[in-house]
This record gives C-alpha cells, structure tokens and sequence, in this order.
C-alpha cells in the first residue's frame, strides 16, 4: 500500500485547511487510516483516526476542530481543519493500518506511511 497526501499550505490563525490522502496498491487490506503531525522538536502525535466501520477518535486539542473522513472505498482519507490555530502548525502525516495474507497464509500487520505535509499558520 502506498499513501500520497497533500493539500497542507499557509493559512492565517481562524482559517481551514483540507487535507487527503490517497492509498493505492492492495488497498482492500487497509483497516484504520490516521492522520498524525510532528511540530519541530516535538514527537510525532495522533490527530484523529477513523475505522473501516467510520469510528472516529481525536486528539483532545483538535476535537470540534478538526473532521476525519473517508470515501465510500475506504482509499482516501480526508482530515478538514478548521479555526487553525498557530499551535497546529506541523507536518501531518498520513498512515494506514494494513493486514494481508502472506505467502504463508499468515496473517500480517503493518502500518503503511505517506509522506509529509507542511501545514503552517501565521498569527
């Protein structure tokens, strides 16, 4: 599976921002898809993630803020921010909980990655 994100940018304190982030390859094997963020210095944290059967869970910073979503398909994850705030600003990543038969008709694990987004909010 591989995850392509995009829509991070610059926006003003109080705007919106939409994010997504599509999988493609055997994306029948994704369960839960997140979206993380890492602030420079900081760990990397969970925003919000969002279960095949549409469960949602937020971080408690971002909860009435921001919305996790996914398409019918189940291959593309959006995360719509709004009222950003400068504390938001971070690189978010999107990831996905994956679990496929192996070769050995074992059960395997895993968690793919997408790359980076920049997103960045100016007071």
């Amino acid at each position: 599976v591989q995850l392509q994100a995009c829509g991070g940018g610059l926006v003003q304190g109080g705007g919106s921002l939409r994010l997504s982030c599509a999988a493609s390859g055997n994306s029948n094997s994704i369960r839960t898809m997140e979206w993380y963020r890492q602030a420079p210095g900081n760990e990397r944290e969970l925003v919000a993630s969002i279960a095949t059967g549409g469960h949602t869970n937020y971080a408690e910073s971002v909860k009435g803020r921001f919305t996790i979503s996914r398409d019918n398909a189940g291959n593309t994850v959006y995360l719509q921010m709004n009222n950003l705030k400068p504390e938001d600003t971070a690189v978010y990543y999107c990831a996905a909980d994956v679990v496929f038969l192996n070769s050995n008709s074992e059960f395997v694990a895993l968690r793919a990655w997408g790359q980076g987004t920049q997103v960045t909010v100016s007071s």
